[in-house]
């Protein structure tokens, strides 16, 4: 990576961990702290599919074995949180090769490996749904204790610092799941492996730009605000968000197929020719 990469990283993580210091706002930070985890799960999307070229539809199983292994450990064996925590990451881990091992030793590439990533999420989501250790069908309950060395905390805005940490350091989709155990204290089956973080670890890249270092953040940031926007214009009609928050992700990928990223690039080019023109007559 470039030195000017990394400085570019540095100066947006430092920007960002200045937002709990500027409001207080609970709403601000919860819309901010999700959109992280988002960014998270995209990044971990994005090693696999935008710099190795293999897109998974069920990123969904590491994330909701990250979830399940920090829930039961804490709450079955009263592990402690921080502990657990690290296991789960060990445990999306350990899936993700299983998974890697299976589907690369099989030569499977393309759509053939989409669908097959898909099909072990939702194996592991039924099988979820019904086995006790995991809740079945009730899910997991964490219990509420307000401390550090629970992983709970009185404010939102350690969990906002903890998880732009994570956006910095560790694409690793895991994470977010034991981060959204921590945060919303609840799983269950539907959550944990549901085909909504699937979908968001894809939206996330793929409007932010795919293969690229700020795309996952880009993008969580945009479809995190175009979906409570859409909320917050349609109110209370039943599917309306939906409809209108589809039709704006259409187009944002439609006019701009390279994703924002790319779309904010061909910009600075286009205006670098610009300007290297304007200077260029002005000499001449």
């Amino acid at each position: 990576m470039r030195g000017a990469s990394i400085a570019h990283i540095v100066l947006v993580i430092a920007a960002l961990a200045t937002v709990p210091l500027l409001t207080a706002s609970n709403v601000v930070l919860n819309f901010l702290t999700v959109a992280l985890l988002i960014a998270l799960v995209g990044q971990g999307w994005n090693v696999l599919g935008g710099y190795g070229g293999q897109y998974s539809f069920g990123h969904a199983a590491f994330f909701g074995t990250g979830a399940y292994v920090t829930a039961i450990l804490q709450m079955c064996y009263g592990v402690n949180a921080w502990m657990a925590f690290a296991l789960g990451i060990a445990g999306g881990a350990l899936v993700g090769a299983v998974i890697g091992a299976l589907t690369f030793r099989s030569g499977l590439k393309g759509a053939y490996f989409a669908l097959v990533t898909l099909a072990f999420a939702e194996v592991l989501r039924i099988l979820a749904s019904v086995a006790p250790i995991t809740g079945a069908g009730v899910g997991i309950l964490i219990t509420l204790d307000l401390r550090p060395q629970a992983f709970q905390f009185q404010s939102r805005a350690p969990f906002y610092w903890i998880m732009l940490a994570m956006v910095a350091v560790s694409p690793i989709t895991a994470a977010g799941g034991g981060f959204y155990v921590q945060y919303f204290l609840f799983i269950d089956s539907s959550i944990a492996y549901g085909p909504w973080i699937s979908v968001e670890a894809l939206l996330a890249p793929i409007v932010g730009g795919i293969g690229t270092v700020f795309g996952p953040l880009l993008g969580a940031l945009v479809v995190k605000t175009l979906g409570e926007l859409t909320k917050l214009i349609t109110g209370d009609a039943p599917g309306l968000d939906l409809v209108i928050y589809g039709g704006l992700l259409v187009l944002i990928i439609a006019f701009a197929p390279r994703g924002i990223a790319g779309l904010l690039a061909d910009l600075r080019v286009r205006f670098a020719r610009l300007r290297s023109s304007v200077s260029e007559r002005a000499h001449g």
